[in-house]
């Protein structure tokens, strides 16, 4: 003991100071355990709960989270308690960082405060397909900080609830059916009566397509090439795409048939034969041009 600086009275001081700290070090390792059991009985009571109940998928795995890690957050401030560490200091120091910790991660109080927005206005939910943050797709899950978006490509897009709560947000599957307009362009020289006749004929005859309100067919614009007929329809979400591609596959035939001709652009060229006297004149102009600027540059050398 003298080797390593201590005397006999600094040792005794040592063990004595140990033997009254191991109780309260021993109680906080007791009471942390015991509070882990505890949270962990607590979570999976909670979900056996919410699936009993029918609530909202993402509220109950933001409550989840919350009180999961509230939780934890008790535990660790009633083991630092257990320690000795007065509860007026243990106040002051959990303030002191909380505003440092505050000021270094304000994007994540953001996206904290954002995710509880989302889950109170409900924009949008699980299943959802959405539009945000140039990102589409359909929602995955909704957590405490970000919303994740599973891509048509099956990519996994995941986007900060702060940007995602203070930008817009096209939901396409709110409203549970949608309106389509497929353009579709025919020759001048066809007939437009007989060619709506045949796209709603087209859209009717499909089950999918809603009737309340009824399809339309309009002339939109007369452009360079083509007349322009917009055909119009509602159809729910699960019918809209195969719908959709359909009647444009279906169109293009239909159209064709009946001998209506769906126009690309075209340009014309004329080309104009001269006769040997138009050519003749062409080139004594050019030679008196050229006799004219000869003249011209004698002139400036004198």
């Amino acid at each position: 003991m003298e080797k390593l600086g201590l005397t006999k009275e600094n040792w005794e001081q040592f063990l004595e100071w140990a033997w009254d700290f191991a109780p309260g070090v021993l109680s906080a390792i007791i009471i942390f355990l015991v509070g882990l059991w505890i949270i962990r009985i607590f979570s999976k009571g909670l979900r056996k709960f919410f699936q009993k109940k029918d609530y909202d998928e993402t509220l109950e795995r933001f409550l989840y989270d919350l009180f999961n890690i509230g939780l934890k957050l008790l535990l660790v401030v009633l083991v630092i308690t257990q320690l000795g560490v007065q509860t007026s200091s243990l106040v002051a120091i959990l303030g002191a960082a909380g505003l440092a910790v505050g000021l270094a991660l304000q994007g994540s109080l953001a996206n904290f405060a954002g995710g509880v927005l989302i889950l109170f206005f409900k924009p949008f939910k699980i299943g959802d397909f959405i539009e945000a943050q140039g990102v589409s797709g359909t929602v995955k899950e909704i957590s405490i900080f970000t919303t994740k978006l599973n891509t048509f490509g099956n990519q996994l897009a995941i986007i900060p609830n702060g940007k995602l709560s203070n930008d817009n947000i096209i939901n396409y599957t709110a409203e549970g059916i949608r309106r389509d307009k497929i353009d579709i362009g025919i020759s001048y020289s066809s007939n437009i009566k007989k060619a709506k006749d045949l796209l709603l004929a087209l859209i009717n005859e499909q089950e999918g397509v809603i009737q309340e309100p009824t399809p339309e067919i309009v002339v939109t614009t007369l452009g360079d090439s083509a007349v322009t007929l917009s055909l119009r329809y509602w159809a729910s979400n699960e019918d809209f795409w195969p719908i959709h591609f359909y009647t444009i596959e279906e169109a293009k035939k239909r159209l064709e048939d009946n001998g209506i001709s769906i126009p690309f652009p075209q340009r014309e060229i004329k080309v104009f034969n001269m006769s040997k006297e138009d050519t003749k004149n062409n080139d004594i102009s050019k030679d008196k041009t050229k006799v004219d600027m000869s003249s011209n540059e004698k002139n400036d050398g004198e």
